[in-house]
């Protein structure tokens, strides 16, 4: 799973309707809209991304799995925007069990809750709010699909970053369209910094070209109809000198 492998989907034509959600959601609505939107699309958001052969939660999984050196079933991960819970599927598949999530739409979270596969799921709008979770209190955090323009702010990994333990690993995601690259760069340069302080360092950093297809003409490179994405992966340096306020 996450392989290499030929789009099953090339030549088929998105849902109208699920262009139309996605470009909502990476627009720039004000939040308090946006919020609204992810709780109506809740009912709807798996059938969605199964047509859009979103692939970021198998891979983001796979990633952490592969630079996870203790048992995993004994390890607290936080999942952040963890939506309806599609992440944790693929980590339960992968031997995590206890899973704690966070969102911002209390219809996503209906959604993960009704999964059974976390221990605990609080509501976190993520950038205006600090997670609800001690400092240095997760073995792994990941965020997969909500670091995105029009989406959480870059400046929250030092907030990601806060919550893991020393030692502890954090995966995240984003997309490499068109539309995103500005927001890419600025999320790079945060990690970047955040690692020539010393707070964490790169473990892996993996490109993927068909990360999920494009919604949009010309979004996908020499027209494949797919967009690429990445995957990273951090390791919290023991004694980090990045120093909490």
């Amino acid at each position: 799973q996450g392989g290499a492998r030929e789009p099953p989907g090339r030549g088929m034509s998105l849902p109208a309707g699920t262009r139309r959600r996605v470009a909502a959601v990476h627009g720039d609505s004000p939040l308090p809209e946006r919020l609204r939107f992810y709780d109506g699309w809740a009912s709807q958001y798996e059938e969605d991304v199964a047509a859009l052969e979103y692939r970021a939660p198998s891979l983001a999984a796979a990633s952490l799995a592969s630079v996870f050196s203790a048992p995993p079933a004994g390890a607290r991960l936080l999942d952040v925007a963890c939506g309806t819970g599609l992440v944790a599927r693929e980590l339960h598949q992968r031997g995590f069990r206890c899973l704690h999530g966070v969102d911002g739409s209390a219809g996503m979270l209906e959604r993960a809750r009704s999964t059974g596969l976390y221990r605990e799921l609080r509501r976190c709008v993520l950038g205006p709010e600090p997670l609800p979770a001690p400092a240095e209190h997760y073995d792994a955090v990941t965020v997969v699909g909500a670091l995105g323009e029009g989406q959480v702010p870059s400046a929250v990994v030092t907030e990601l970053l806060r919550v893991t333990k020393p030692g502890g690993f954090l995966c995240m995601t984003t997309r490499s369209d068109p539309s995103n690259l500005r927001y890419k760069v600025e999320l790079e340069a945060a990690l970047e910094q955040l690692e020539a302080q010393g707070a964490w360092r790169k473990v892996l950093a993996q490109e993927v070209e068909h990360w999920e297809r494009a919604t949009a003409e010309g979004d996908g490179p020499q027209g494949t109809g797919y967009i690429s994405g990445v995957v990273y992966v951090y390791q919290k340096c023991p004694v980090s000198s990045l120093q909490e306020a």
